[in-house]
């Protein structure tokens, strides 16, 4: 598509396309990863302080000074390692930025966050994507050589899959002259944070958000942890776009959020406890299940074909992200709802591939 009034390189962005948002009908939405929980208590009580109506008149704080202050004291970091951004996109996207616009190419897998190529083509930075192994596993050895940089979910998006501290060191240490950013969108769900790294390597930067285990989606609420100077390189990419991006109230509501420890262990233990739950359960019905630790499950339906899984489901009002894209076409990604939910998906799907026509769909697109 283009149009005359559009700059060439506008005509020929592709941009990230989201899940779908349903608006009117009353659908279980599992395409988002959104938290099936409400934000903590604490978090809210935020919007009901009389004083925040008169902040709003003022521009709010360019550093988010007591924000940032909250997030170093819960990772045992100093402030000058923190910056904050609306939503980890556009913390992702100042790091493309900052650090990635080089001669050689970028590093990240060929199935991953699909906003990560969208970047590169808005930066014009040249790419590079070794191949996941056969079971969705990252193969560290294959990030090495000339590159900008790595950049990497951890746990992998969208297949859930972790990769251990211990080979988040040796990629590290293979690209000791460029940044290596994890993005750590889900690691509350059952992984440990690369954070404890960052005082050993200095070319670490680790990227969070409170849209899912902190149930903020709606707040637009993200930041990295790093190093001074990897954040000095943030801040002077920020201010030279937007210095007042985080508006008053997600800087006191997050910061409330981010301070209720207690809150994050109990939500996240149920999304958990959900997931393994539902992993097994779809085995059963002969699902093969990615082994997850994020929100989300990776599986294969092998007695239907993935695509027309995901249209009967939605045609029973539940949501679920299907990508028809090389290797993960016959695959489908499954939010973890509430238990409730979760008992529906299961029962949906057992009653759709029990179904007299079923079987006539196996590996097959819908007509």
């Amino acid at each position: 598509m283009s149009n005359p009034f559009w700059s060439p390189a506008l005509s020929q962005l592709e941009p990230y396309v989201p899940g779908e948002q349903p608006r009117g009908r009353k659908l279980i939405k599992l395409n988002t990863n959104e938290n099936p929980y409400r934000p903590s208590l604490r978090a809210l009580e935020v919007l009901a302080d009389p004083q925040l109506a008169d902040a709003l008149r003022r521009y709010p704080d360019p550093e988010s000074t007591d924000l940032c202050a909250v997030i170093a004291e819960q990772f045992g970091v100093d402030t000058e390692q923190v910056f904050v951004g609306n939503g980890s996109d556009e913390v992702l996207a100042h790091s493309f930025y900052s650090f990635f616009r080089r001669d050689e190419p970028l590093l990240f897998p060929d199935i991953t966050y699909s906003f990560y190529p969208v970047y590169c083509q808005l930066y014009g930075i040249g790419y590079r994507t070794p191949a996941l192994r056969d079971d969705f596993s990252i193969a560290v050895a294959d990030y090495a050589g000339p590159a900008a940089g790595v950049i990497l979910p951890n746990p992998n998006a969208p297949t859930g899959r972790y990769l251990p501290l211990a080979e988040i060191e040796q990629l590290l240490q293979l690209q000791p002259e460029r940044v290596v950013a994890i993005d750590e969108a889900y690691i509350d769900f059952g992984g440990d944070s690369a954070v404890s790294l960052i005082d050993r390597y200095p070319n670490l930067l680790v990227i969070r958000t409170l849209s899912k285990s902190h149930a903020l989606a709606g707040l637009r609420l993200g930041y990295a942890l790093g190093q001074a100077h990897l954040i000095e390189g943030l801040d002077r990419t920020k201010n030279s776009f937007n210095s007042y991006p985080i508006d008053s109230v997600a800087q006191r509501l997050g910061a409330a959020a981010i301070s209720d420890s207690a809150w994050l262990e109990e939500s996240s233990g149920k999304v958990i406890a959900t997931r393994e739950r539902t992993a097994e359960a779809l085995r059963a019905l002969d699902f093969d299940v990615v082994p997850s630790k994020a929100n989300f499950l990776l599986a294969r339906p092998r007695a239907i074909g993935a695509k027309a899984l995901y249209l009967a489901l939605r045609e029973r009002g539940i949501l679920v992200r299907y990508f028809d894209k090389p290797r993960i076409g016959d695959y489908l990604r499954i939010s973890i709802g509430t238990d409730a939910e979760m008992d529906q998906l299961l029962a949906s799907c057992r009653e759709i591939q029990t179904a007299p026509d079923a079987s006539q769909t196996r590996g097959q697109e819908p007509l």
